[in-house]
């Protein structure tokens, strides 16, 4: 049997798990408020793939993830955030963006792609 140095929940001082627990609330919240976010931007990338199928435009604008690449690389710089993990996270959602506008276009070749409202 091997025993641990590693304190237990019940061993840690109240004063820490008041804390712990204060920014762990905190961490959840911005949790949210990212969801909440990404759902209004896929909202907005939805109206566009749908103005691109509309007008037969290709899903992906190459020209146009490069700027925004650039751009978020920046904002995390000067976030003090790791601008490769900016870039990763904002082409992760690049993909997902394009994977969509690729259905919405196939949908359209079936038929008028669903006006918004």
């Amino acid at each position: 049997m091997t025993t641990s140095n590693t304190p237990g929940p019940a061993d840690v001082d109240p004063a820490v798990r008041e804390e712990l627990d204060r920014l762990r609330d905190s961490i959840d919240n911005i949790d949210a408020a990212v969801v909440h976010m990404l759902a209004e931007r896929f909202k907005a990338t939805q109206q566009v793939g749908h103005l691109k199928a509309r007008h037969q435009l290709p899903p992906a604008d190459q020209a146009r993830e490069a700027r925004q690449i650039a751009r978020l690389r920046t904002l995390a710089e000067n976030a003090k955030l790791d601008p490769a993990f900016a870039e990763k996270f904002l082409n992760f959602i690049i993909a997902e963006v394009i994977r969509h506008h690729e259905r919405i276009a196939e949908g359209t070749v079936n038929g008028p792609a669903p006006t918004p409202h």
